[in-house]
């Protein structure tokens, strides 16, 4: 049984909006993925970090957004160090990978329309 609860119709129109972002688990896992924070929320037109680590010395990793009730869109990929690639929804974010093991993912003045679940993958 879903939940078919609406929220207030006054919400949207505070002063102060905040974006929410989350990230699949913390610390390594047998995934050999490790990223954080878990949880993150942030006044709207802040900038965010998010961070992610792979332990198994893949040369690709990935950045996947997914959007309540949507499938997976992909952020940014890097095939290998010191290259990244733009994916589908690479506006509002950037990307870098200075080290094969780390790839971290920023959000640029985050907004409402940013909060969803973020993947990192290799």
């Amino acid at each position: 049984a879903g939940d078919t609860r609406r929220p207030h119709p006054m919400m949207g129109s505070q002063v102060l909006c905040y974006v929410a972002l989350c990230l699949l688990g913390t610390g390594i896992t047998d995934s050999g993925i490790s990223q954080t924070p878990k949880y993150l929320v942030r006044e709207e037109g802040r900038d965010v970090s998010l961070d992610c680590e792979q332990s198994f010395g893949d040369d690709a990793m990935y950045w996947y957004q997914q959007d309540p009730g949507q499938g997976l869109k992909l952020v940014y990929y890097s095939p290998v160090t010191n290259d990244v690639q733009e994916g589908d929804a690479a506006a509002g974010y950037s990307a870098s990978r200075e080290k094969k093991q780390r790839f971290p993912l920023a959000v640029t003045r985050a907004q409402r329309n940013q909060t969803a679940l973020y993947l990192c993958a290799s």
